[in-house]
């Protein structure tokens, strides 16, 4: 069953709405803390978001309320529930990523995502599942085994952010964080009905740098655009660890507040529609409807929508050779005899992938930076661009992982590693339900550092059409 805003369920409400009630004394952070894990003991035994719970999050609910009761809570997130993916690592609980060959002991220091939320006074609910070191995008894995999506557990949530997404679906806090290398926070958000940003690349400071550092980015994953903007604003924040990551935005000492001007709308802005992204990606009924029905409502709201031609390279040759060289260089580090315990789709891409010369590699890298050129010259006519999310609905949790090479760009992220190779900010929003009664989603694009516009585009498209919410 589905409804729209106005809950009463505190598992339920977004964060703007929980830290509303907490000011004016009317819920506290116990409460909500309460109504989650009661939640997650309903549902989780089926769908199986979580790789590891936090043991010492009652205890940061019970710090919250009595800050909120003092008058003084410590930042923008206080006493609202989170979790983080499990290829982040949490002080205190192990970082597994979803593999059998990982170190199953704690780490002993919080990754950038996770030090910011504990700042912001976010109470961390737990570690939610991912595929294994985030390879793919169907939602299984060899420890943990198989996330299902709370619209129809039959169906997979997506990936690699799994059970982010899952959790996000169901109700297990109001906050999300997971990553995406080429497309793992924005396929699962799509298939479970969620808006999920994947940012201009360094935007979220990352340490350790996994597999895919040159295109990896963490990003926030929320039932509301406004609840993402928020988060998005916690972590968005510079950190020494990460060479990779970009400076706080000038002019932003104490932090930028990306919901600052989420209420601009689109009045004459320019958004290009495109149909290819360097190769022609399939895209089934739900997934053009989608994108029409996207374009209708930024169209009523002001905005000039036009096809576009980003005349790209074929970006699935080059984001092929860029997945399965990480792919190939994560394998090599295992030593052979435990290489059978890694899943097989993923050695079957390393072992296709890993003999690839070092000439043919650089020339890919080469052709990720045409790829981001030509976006850029794009981005002189459109401000935004808008396309599919993902070329169908979820396939089925239990089915097996077939032909991956070609399920990247086929069946998984046509639609989505483009924006990875171009390291351009891309958000998610769903659009309503499909036929088959899952939701339906939509992809806006902006140019690098445009993270505003993007957040601009989906608040329009969420106040003419606001988004379901499972109950």
């Amino acid at each position: 069953m589905t409804h729209q805003a106005g809950l009463t369920d505190p598992a339920l409400m977004s964060a703007e709405q929980l830290l509303s009630l907490y000011t004016r004394r009317a819920l506290s952070p116990v409460e909500t803390f309460k109504a989650v894990t009661e939640r997650i003991l309903r549902l989780n035994p089926r769908l199986n978001a979580f790789a590891v719970m936090n043991p010492h999050a009652v205890v940061a609910a019970r710090e919250s309320e009595a800050r909120w009761a003092a008058s003084r809570p410590i930042g923008i997130l206080d006493g609202v529930p989170a979790t983080v993916k499990d290829l982040l690592d949490m002080a205190g609980l192990p970082t597994r990523r979803g593999s059998r060959l990982t170190d199953p002991a704690p780490v002993a220091e919080d990754a950038p995502a996770v030090l910011s939320l504990r700042a912001a006074g976010a109470v961390i609910i737990g570690k939610t599942t991912t595929t294994e070191f985030g390879w793919k995008t169907p939602g299984d894995n060899p420890l943990h085994g198989i996330t299902r999506n709370p619209w129809n557990t039959d169906h997979t949530p997506g990936g690699s952010s799994s059970g982010a997404a899952a959790a996000g679906a169901a109700g297990f806090g109001a906050l999300h964080v997971g990553t995406d290398a080429g497309g793992s926070v924005r396929i699962p958000a799509a298939w479970c009905g969620l808006v999920g940003l994947k940012p201009t690349f360094g935007r979220i400071p990352q340490w350790p740098l996994g597999a895919f550092a040159n295109v990896v980015c963490a990003g926030p994953m929320t039932r509301t655009v406004r609840d993402n903007a928020l988060l998005f604003s916690v972590l968005a924040r510079h950190d020494l660890r990460d060479p990779l990551c970009l400076p706080d935005d000038a002019g932003f000492p104490g932090g930028r507040d990306w919901r600052d001007t989420i209420e601009h709308g689109v009045v004459g802005l320019r958004i290009g529609v495109l149909s290819r992204l360097g190769f022609d990606a399939p895209a089934d009924a739900d997934a053009v409807a989608g994108v029409e029905r996207a374009a209708e409502l930024l169209a009523e709201a002001g905005a000039e929508i036009e096809a576009a031609d980003a005349d790209l390279p074929d970006t699935s040759t080059v984001f092929g050779r860029v997945w399965g060289v990480a792919l190939a260089r994560l394998v090599s580090g295992f030593a052979e005899a435990d290489r059978e315990k890694l899943d097989p789709g993923l050695l079957e891409v390393a072992a296709v992938e890993g003999g690839m010369s070092a000439i043919d590699f650089a020339g890919a890298d080469m052709l990720r930076i045409a790829c981001a050129h030509a976006m850029a010259r794009l981005h002189q006519r459109f401000d935004l661009v808008l396309c599919p999310t993902v070329p169908n609905g979820p396939p089925l949790a239990d089915a097996l992982t077939i032909d991956p090479t070609r399920s990247l760009w086929r069946n998984w992220a046509p639609w989505t590693f483009a924006f990875n190779l171009t390291r351009q900010p891309a958000i998610t929003v769903p659009v309503g339900l499909g036929a088959n009664g899952l939701p339906r989603s939509a992809q806006i694009a902006a140019a690098q550092h445009r993270d505003d516009l993007v957040f601009r585009a989906a608040r329009t498209i969420e106040i003419a059409q606001p988004f379901a919410t499972l109950e």
